[in-house]
């Protein structure tokens, strides 16, 4: 019984740890540019990254560099999460296109989260997770993360891989 009132808690962590998602092909990413900043990092998000790279470091894979517009485009995602108070993957095509045509990316993958309130809580639970662990340990070579809150200080969290 206990397991059975545990199981709705359970299916929202899985919901709110997707790791990667397709939208609709007429989408475009000319709308995506209009909107992209690049704020400056946080010291959660640098943690992350820095996180990221010890644990590639450890699997014997070379650490990933951060890209100025691949923060950008997470940024915009991470916004986009905050103002809609929602953890998604909602326009991930935009964005896949935009870092192909702008960034010389051949492939891109992003993970996303919600809730978790330190750099290693965040990055852990990717790693529990075995499509999520996929994107860390992936075959890529740069990356970045928008790591925002909302009103009632809750953290969202978007990091994009690419590879070059």
């Amino acid at each position: 019984m206990k397991l059975l009132r545990q199981l709705p808690v359970v299916a929202l962590l899985a919901l709110s740890l997707v790791s990667c998602s397709t939208e609709n092909l007429n989408d475009t990413a000319d709308s995506l540019a209009e909107n992209l900043v690049s704020p400056a990092a946080k010291a959660i998000e640098i943690e992350i990254l820095d996180i990221i790279n010890d644990h590639r470091l450890s699997q014997g894979l070379d650490p990933l560099n951060d890209m100025k517009v691949v923060k950008s485009v997470a940024f915009s995602h991470t916004d986009y999460m905050v103002d809609k108070n929602v953890v998604s993957h909602d326009n991930f095509y935009k964005r896949s296109t935009y870092l192909k045509e702008n960034a010389g990316a051949s492939k891109v993958s992003e993970n996303v989260a919600y809730g978790y309130t330190s750099a290693e809580s965040v990055v852990n639970a990717w790693l529990k997770s075995e499509s999520h662990k996929a994107n860390i340990e992936g075959d890529y070579t740069n990356f970045d993360v928008s790591a925002e809150q909302n009103d009632e200080g809750k953290w969202y969290y978007t990091n994009i891989f690419i590879k070059r």
